[in-house]
């Protein structure tokens, strides 16, 4: 009996250290991400000074959001930084939803992100995931109680385009990267609606941006978002919801969001958050 304890001991430590160090790498590994995304801003020459009249020409809904995000006179964001708490689930047809923690670094000027949650399994267990995007780079990882690494691509154009329209569609929470010094060009669509085409290192995106009487984005939608379908890429119609909105240090940001991909026709949420603790450096 005394054998037996000894040896459930021994695997117990041995499990526990096993988590330790899976946990350290993957901290290390946000740690490096993070620091290669804020050495590319560093590098990265800043957007030439603008004021109201970088909104001239502009479509009038995206000139009325930008004024009301942004404030006079039109402020830069250098690094955000924000928590997240929410739900999500694997696919469109997924019956559970699983809860998650997050925190997430994006630099405009990059452009960048990186994404790093814990997402709460059953009976006790998690998954760690970190996505980014970073020097044209789409990047994402997966692992079991931070030790078992399930999931690990980077670079694939179908990914790099993807982690770009998230890059785009997340910019409600940096809106200086939606202005046209930040790259983003504009097209009118209607009185309430306009398409926004981001190109970075070979990959171009288009979202269409949707606002609300009061002016705010409350909708994105993509026809075909790169992502992952059982095993393989495929473009998907996607559309992002926001909503909640109040002002964080002069920025007016929504505290809600949910994202979903076209299933059938029928919009199927897959990701559904809230924001805390946004805190904003500026350019000078």
């Amino acid at each position: 009996m005394r054998q037996l304890v000894r040896v459930v001991a021994a695997l117990l430590a041995i499990a526990a250290g096993a988590v330790a160090v899976g946990w350290w790498r993957e901290a290390t590994a946000v740690r490096k991400a993070t620091a290669a995304l804020l050495d590319q801003a560093g590098r990265a020459a800043p957007p030439a000074p603008g004021g109201a009249d970088e909104l001239a020409g502009l479509p009038a809904p995206v000139a009325r959001y930008l004024r009301l995000a942004l404030g006079d006179p039109l402020r830069r964001i250098r690094v955000a930084r924000w928590q997240q708490t929410g739900e999500l689930r694997t696919g469109t047809r997924a019956q559970g939803w699983n809860g998650f923690s997050a925190e997430q670094v994006v630099v405009p000027g990059a452009p960048g992100f990186v994404w790093h949650a814990r997402v709460t399994m059953p009976m006790g267990a998690h998954v760690r995931v970190l996505d980014s995007y970073a020097a044209g780079i789409g990047a994402g990882r997966v692992s079991v109680m931070s030790v078992l690494a399930v999931s690990s691509e980077a670079g694939a154009a179908e990914l790099n385009s993807g982690a770009l329209h998230r890059y785009l569609a997340e910019a409600v929470w940096t809106p200086s990267a939606l202005l046209p010094s930040a790259g983003v060009r504009w097209s009118p669509i209607s009185d309430h609606a306009a398409l926004a085409t981001l190109a970075d290192r070979g990959t171009e995106v288009a979202l269409e941006f949707r606002f609300n009487d009061a002016g705010e984005v409350d909708a994105v939608h993509s026809p075909g978002r790169w992502g992952r379908f059982d095993g393989g890429f495929r473009q998907v119609a996607w559309e992002g919801h926001f909503s909640d909105y109040r002002s964080i240090d002069g920025v007016r940001v929504p505290g809600y969001g949910e994202v979903g991909w076209y299933d059938g026709g029928t919009w199927q949420a897959v990701w559904r958050g809230r924001l805390s603790d946004l805190r904003f450096e500026w350019l000078p």
